[in-house]
């Protein structure tokens, strides 16, 4: 800080550094009518004296400067550094300035979100094609006979691949892709194989077991391309799948090409999931990773376990109530797996959100009305997006229930115990929402079983209690501040 420590000479003379001048000039003393140097110094030195906490953060930039203690004695009356220090700390109000703005750590890219929505959304045509498969006899549901081995085998596989997927996100943490991909070279078949037995271990249409292999050996292999980030490829994968979904809207395609579309989805993604295990394992060699035990990953199965039966419920529940003219719920699981990528933007940007408004808070009450805003708009919002996507697959939904405010309401809450719990468990919360998620599932089945109400309204009951609890786990959990770190 060389210049910001000068003398105020009697008469002018040219400015130059303290240390250069001469011995006489250095120790010239100074009128006692002239101003107090201590101010002037004061003056000089505002800006660092000002942000300073402590005097002697004040003390080490007159030493740095090069001022000694005989400089000090002589000039300003003072007996050293901190003395003069103190005085000047005293003299000098603080002003902090404000922190910067900070880098938003979630911000990611828009069209990710947009990506996912697709990979989540385009196997649902996989069930249109596969209609052929599924004509035959009819249980006393009135649905197609193997239906449950169908759903038992989606179940299964949605339970697996969600604690499969968080233990391989901790191998790709600690040892990186290829940590993750010697996780997912045993996990993956392992889950598709036990969830095509639970599928061949109930009596049904061979055609719908068949399908209900295919469809685990696909939630397998998209859990591997999603987890070591090729979305791209995935969506590639679904083309045909895609493609012979849009054909059905204008034509009725022969039963093998519809067969075959399939047939090249799941060769598609099989090949590539394969390939890029294959090719992280060339990577090199992971580096010693901690021990990881297998319960930390049960709490996500279970969620997922939880959310697909409530999903199945809000679907089937009519249906398996034997409602008199009841029909299967599609649009409902059509515009919750369309809110998916809504809902991975939503789940972002609240964290980004959260961390800036408890750093412009002072207080802990602050905090937690910051954060319990925050968590309020996103969730809002979120649900705003899903009753929009329920709308439109109601409206374009052939054959499906009428949309009701009711049956919205429902899905609303419904939407709201999957958000919620996927934002826990992003902040590493997750036997919270399992036990809820179970929780209600269990208590709509129940009810279900029991015969006590509509499953619209039980749904919505059920789920708006989950929601609330999961809600206020939520903003404790935000208002935190080392929830952040």
């Amino acid at each position: 800080m060389s210049g910001l420590l000068r003398l105020v000479p009697d008469e002018p003379e040219p400015a130059h550094d303290l240390a250069a001048a001469p011995a006489t000039v250095r120790s010239r003393p100074r009128p006692r009518w002239a101003a107090d140097p201590v101010d002037a110094l004061a003056e000089e030195l505002a800006e660092v004296c000002a942000v300073a906490v402590h005097p002697d953060e004040i003390a080490a930039v007159l030493e740095a400067d090069g001022l000694t203690g005989e400089q000090i004695t002589e000039r300003y009356g003072r007996a050293d550094a901190f003395e003069l220090a103190a005085e000047l700390y005293a003299r000098v109000p603080r002003s902090h300035p404000e922190p910067g703005p900070r880098p938003d750590p979630w911000k990611v890219s828009p069209g990710r979100f947009v990506l996912r929505a697709l990979v989540f959304t385009l196997p649902g045509f996989g069930y249109s094609l596969a209609a052929p498969l599924m004509a035959g006899g009819r249980d006393s549901y009135g649905l197609p006979q193997g239906t449950a081995g169908l759903v038992l085998s989606a179940l299964v596989a949605w339970a697996w691949n969600q604690a499969l997927a968080h233990r391989a996100y901790l191998r790709l943490a600690t040892g990186g892709r290829t940590a993750a991909a010697r996780c997912l070279q045993w996990g993956a078949p392992l889950g598709a194989l036990l969830a095509a037995a639970s599928a061949a271990a109930l009596p049904g249409l061979a055609g719908v077991t068949a399908f209900a292999a295919g469809q685990a050996l696909y939630l397998a292999a998209a859990t591997v391309l999603l987890v070591l980030g090729r979305e791209n490829l995935l969506l590639l994968t679904l083309a045909p799948t895609a493609a012979g979904g849009a054909a059905l809207l204008l034509v009725q395609p022969p039963d093998a090409v519809r067969t075959g579309l399939l047939l090249a989805t799941a060769g598609g993604v099989l090949g590539t999931a394969a390939y890029e295990i294959v090719r992280a394992r060339r990577e090199g060699k992971p580096p010693e990773q901690p021990a990881l035990s297998p319960l930390a990953s049960v709490p996500y199965g279970l969620f997922g376990l939880g959310c697909g039966v409530l999903t199945t419920l809000a679907a089937l529940g009519d249906v398996l109530r034997r409602t008199p003219g009841a029909t299967t719920a599609g649009a409902a699981v059509i515009a919750l797996t369309l809110s998916m990528g809504v809902a991975e933007r939503l789940l972002y940007r609240c964290r980004g959100t959260a961390l800036a408004a408890l750093a412009r808070n002072t207080t802990t009450a602050g905090m937690k009305f910051g954060a319990a805003r925050v968590l309020a708009l996103c969730l809002a919002a979120y649900l705003a997006a899903l009753a929009v996507l329920a709308l439109a697959a109601g409206a374009l939904w052939p054959g499906g229930p009428p949309v009701t405010a009711a049956r919205t309401a429902a899905l609303l809450a419904l939407g709201a115990v999957l958000w919620t719990g996927l934002l826990l468990q992003a902040f590493g919360v997750a036997w919270t929402p399992a036990l809820l998620c179970l929780g209600a599932a269990g208590a709509e089945a129940a009810a279900l079983a029991l015969r006590l109400s509509a499953p619209v309204a039980t749904q919505l009951a059920v789920c708006t209690a989950a929601a609330a609890g999961l809600l206020a786990a939520a903003t404790a959990l935000l208002s935190r501040i080392t929830t952040h770190r």
